[in-house]
């Protein structure tokens, strides 16, 4: 009887702090030589040292802030900058709702601030582990925190060595983030079911891509994936 009541007790804070430390490891070495890339492109537009890692600790969305390092210009077009990187980071309106129904007995001050540190990778990984043991506060928290300060000091060691390597992305460095949403993509694997949306909002993004202006192939090909997979679950 002790025996089954001590398998039935909840992993204490360390240990979910731990797992979500190996989790969100092989994702953080392929975060830092995309983040390389980010930090000398940055340079090269003329940004200042300490901005490039300002900009990605205050923003932390890597699609959004390479999509305004390429619209810089001096003096920069703020509004179309805020307009692309609006577009860009409102695909965090569907990753939000579907983690929502995980966060009900998370208090609303503190989601708010955890809600900060939310990337694609985070909120894959923590969706995929809260489907098969429930929502836990801390592994969601310790990938985040992980990946965060990975993002900032991977830029902000591109912003130093910049400008001695000239364009990194020459490296092959840029193919790190890829790489890390092929092998997110293999761990929400549901079986062919799932790959329809998927594929749909791959053919309507690269549709977009190449017809609409910078930044809507991001909202558009996740809303239509997310309508496909809301057709699906109600048929």
């Amino acid at each position: 009887m002790q025996v089954a009541s001590a398998s039935r007790c909840p992993p204490s804070t360390r240990m979910e702090v731990l797992r979500g430390l190996r989790s969100a490891f092989p994702i953080m070495l392929g975060f830092i030589p995309f983040g390389l890339v980010l930090g000398a492109q940055a340079r090269m537009r003329g940004f200042a040292l300490f901005e490039v890692p300002m900009m990605t600790g205050l923003n932390f969305g890597g699609g959004s802030e390479f999509a305004a390092v390429g619209l810089w210009t001096s003096p920069p077009h703020i509004l179309l900058i805020v307009g692309v990187t609006f577009l860009v980071n409102s695909r965090h309106l569907l990753m939000g709702a579907a983690l929502a129904p995980y966060l009900r007995a998370v208090p609303r001050n503190k989601m708010l601030f955890c809600l900060f540190f939310m990337c694609d990778e985070t909120w894959a990984l923590s969706l995929t582990d809260a489907r098969k043991t429930g929502f836990s506060l801390p592994y969601y928290m310790s990938v985040s925190l992980c990946l965060y300060m990975s993002w900032v000091i991977g830029t902000a060691i591109g912003a130093v060595a910049g400008p001695i390597m000239g364009d990194v992305s020459r490296y092959g460095f840029d193919m790190a983030f890829p790489a890390v949403f092929f092998v997110l993509l293999r761990g929400m694997w549901k079986g062919m079911a799932s790959a329809l949306p998927w594929g749909v909002s791959l053919g309507v993004a690269v549709a977009a891509y190449m017809v609409l202006p910078k930044g809507w192939y991001v909202p558009l090909g996740a809303l239509s994936g997310a309508a496909v997979a809301w057709v699906q679950a109600r048929s």
